[in-house]
């Protein structure tokens, strides 16, 4: 893989990672997801690390899988059915480290999202997405069944009967529509974009790190179990996030009617 298909930059505590194929739309590369696997799981296990932001270079997020590259090589030559799987499912790792990493993660949708590349999105905790972004399933267009997690993050967000119109349809949602159906958080104009999720990435950076893991465990959970369940994390993690001294920081700041200085501990 050229070395400047996935770019890394750090910025006090945010790490944004970009997709950097822009004439091709930012399709992704199996070389390309390993290295961003790699960067990802460096993410998590940094504890300096406060919010990281996924974007893509040039006027595309991400087209999803290579088509093209797809076609030349023919994806299932010289490989059995189980190592294709194991192949596949390394590399998705990249959409459970998003959305597991006890990081806050943002995606900074610029441009079009489709298929993996819809995933990648839909795996973070926040999108935040320029107007001029669309976002599409794509799956059924190329005769693939959909991976990433898509299935599972649209049917969360929209509910069953519009994410199996997105699917078999694979029409275009707009960005607008997007937030309709809250599959965004928020749109903005594409040339605020970049400065937005500099802003929110920040402003996350700069938050209770421990609580934020604690909350993103809370809400994860809180998809696959019943109420009992989540009271019983809930008295954990919150005797935890009580012992930190950010929280310490934030009740002593309440008190002297200022802003708390939070340093992740």
């Amino acid at each position: 893989m050229a070395s400047n298909e996935l770019t890394v930059q750090r910025s006090g505590g945010v790490v944004y990672l970009t997709l950097n194929r822009p004439e091709k739309l930012n399709a992704l590369s199996p070389t390309m997801l390993t290295k961003l696997v790699e960067e990802l799981q460096r993410a998590a296990d940094d504890r300096e690390v406060g919010a990281l932001v996924l974007t893509g270079a040039g006027r595309g997020f991400c087209a999803g899988g290579d088509i093209g590259s797809m076609a030349e090589r023919n994806e299932w030559g010289g490989s059995s059915v189980g190592e294709r799987v194991r192949q596949l499912r390394r590399v998705q790792d990249a959409a459970l480290l998003l959305n597991e990493m006890p990081t806050v993660t943002i995606a900074s949708v610029n441009g079009i999202a489709v298929g993996a590349g819809f995933g990648l999105a839909l795996a973070c905790d926040l999108r935040i997405a320029a107007d001029t972004a669309s976002f599409a399933t794509a799956f059924a267009r190329v005769g693939f069944s959909g991976d990433f997690g898509v299935t599972y993050q649209l049917t969360q967000l929209v509910g069953t009967a519009k994410a199996r119109e997105l699917f078999f349809l694979g029409e275009r949602v707009s960005a607008d529509e997007a937030a309709r159906l809250a599959i965004v958080n928020r749109v903005v104009p594409a040339s605020a974009l970049a400065e937005e999720t500099r802003k929110l990435a920040e402003r996350i950076a700069q938050g209770p790190r421990v609580a934020y893991a604690n909350i993103k465990s809370n809400l994860n959970l809180a998809l696959r179990t019943d109420l009992r369940g989540i009271i019983e994390r809930e008295s954990f993690t919150q005797t935890i996030s009580g012992r930190t001294e950010d929280h310490r920081e934030a009740v002593q700041a309440f008190l002297e009617k200022r802003e708390p200085k939070f340093q992740g501990r």
